[in-house]
């Protein structure tokens, strides 16, 4: 069978063993295959139970139980309990529990929650789930499984148990998914140990994606514009930055007094967080995109004056994709094209559910003035997508038809329309925390159009 990406998981199915049975037998006779394997047989795949199937195949499904739970790494190559084996089988009588440890881990370290993504993306475009095509959207993610293989039906039935997914059909309990999982898409276990002025530092300075030295007062700003977390301005370097540095994750570099510190990534924080956080977002965007992910500003600013168009595309995609994540909105898909938009295609949605939810409709145009009709066309979309924000990124100017149509929009409804232009693009190369002043003066502008007359 050819390589996978999912795990093995054939018998290793809630449909055709007992979870807590299994793990007791692997306690029981973990080093001998063999006496773990007729076991299961005996207690899951005997004649009794299967009078019209062959004791060969009865045996391979044993066998297959086996592999399967080295798949999900429960047992190693002997039946024996891993350390995660071992969670297993402490919460064995605890089965809300048992299930739940098993759900996250598949979230967490099988891919799991690529699936779940990917399924979500797939129902937000109009397409149908099922295996087939499910299979060609997670090839797309650079997640394989076999043509015909039930790997990604035997995760979905382990998740089933956890109640993430509802007993028919792929449809995803949004509650049961947090719940479970415990933290967010792409937050990680060493953030979730931090306090959360720490917490909303450090990922603000992975947001900004740089490895270089960063002005702690411009993250702190940035930290709290998009969290919402009040810092002590006075305490910040005692509260926050000395902890960090302490904990290895930042260094901190003293300046005049009336100058803020310089604050840089070491190591340890690009190892345990950076890296772990950008394989998830990589795993999510298209794999044209995910070299450019990694690629510093300036760089992918100088591509948008390639010669080749492709070249020059994709960087202005990565450098929308970049400018959200600066604000640590959730990245959902690039270049959504179906019936979830009338067949026109959208750069980049993303989304935030703090506080309120809001879906942001990103499109980026790398031509000298954007018109009329093309804000006009991203005004369309918002009634398939239901966006609440409409972004759009140019490498050149926002023409004034355009501008003056936005408004009209802006005044009328409840849409907000962010234009972003070349100068607004050098200022935040310059000084990425500027997108806040460009985002304000944006929010500014649609207050006063859409002040109530009372």
């Amino acid at each position: 069978m050819p390589k996978s990406d999912l795990p093995f998981g054939s018998e290793f199915s809630p449909s055709n063993i007992d979870l807590k049975t299994v793990l007791e037998f692997a306690a029981k006779h973990g080093g001998d295959n063999k006496a773990f394997e007729n076991a299961v047989h005996d207690a899951f795949f005997s004649e009794k139970k299967f009078p019209n199937t062959s004791e060969y195949n009865r045996r391979k499904r044993a066998n297959n139980t086996n592999l399967g739970l080295r798949a999900y790494r429960i047992v190693d190559d002997n039946a024996t309990l891993t350390e995660f084996g071992k969670t297993l089988h402490e919460l064995r009588d605890k089965p809300k529990e048992l299930h739940d440890a098993l759900a996250k881990h598949i979230l967490l370290n099988l891919h799991g929650t690529t699936l779940v993504q990917t399924i979500q993306d797939m129902q937000a475009s109009g397409e149908d789930v099922n295996l087939n095509s499910l299979r060609e959207w997670l090839d797309e993610r650079g997640v394989h499984f076999p043509r015909g293989g039930k790997h990604a039906s035997m995760m979905k039935l382990w998740l089933e148990r956890a109640g993430i997914f509802s007993h028919s059909g792929w449809r995803i309990n949004e509650a049961r998914l947090q719940e479970v999982r415990g933290i967010g898409t792409l937050e990680l276990e060493a953030l979730a140990k931090l306090n959360p002025g720490q917490r909303f530092f450090l990922r603000t300075m992975l947001n900004l994606g740089t490895t270089g030295k960063t002005s702690a007062s411009e993250v702190e700003k940035l930290a709290t514009a998009t969290y919402g977390f009040k810092y002590n301005e006075k305490g910040l370097a005692k509260d926050i930055l000395y902890p960090l540095e302490k904990a290895g994750y930042i260094t901190v570099e003293k300046t005049s007094r009336a100058k803020s510190p310089i604050v840089q990534p070491t190591e340890k924080l690009l190892k345990e967080i950076f890296e772990p956080l950008l394989q998830q977002l990589e795993k999510q965007t298209t794999e044209d995109l995910r070299p450019l992910l990694r690629k510093p500003l300036a760089e992918i600013v100088k591509e948008l004056s390639s010669e080749d168009k492709h070249i020059k595309g994709l960087a202005l995609e990565t450098l929308a994709f970049k400018l959200m994540r600066f604000i640590d909105l959730d990245y959902v898909m690039t270049r959504l094209r179906g019936a979830a938009t009338g067949g026109a295609e959208v750069d980049v949605i993303f989304e935030s559910g703090r506080l309120v939810f809001s879906r942001w409709q990103v499109q980026c145009k790398n031509t000298g003035t954007v018109s009329l009709d093309d804000v006009a066309k991203e005004v369309g979309l918002t009634h398939f997508l239901k966006s609440n924000v409409i972004v759009i990124v140019s490498t050149g100017d926002i023409g004034s038809e355009a501008r003056r149509y936005a408004n009209k929009i802006m005044r009328d409804s409840n849409l907000a329309i962010v234009m972003i232009d070349r100068g607004d693009i050098e200022g935040i190369i310059g000084s990425p925390v500027h997108i806040l002043d460009v985002l304000n003066r944006e929010a500014k502008h649609a207050m006063k159009l859409k002040v109530l007359e009372l």
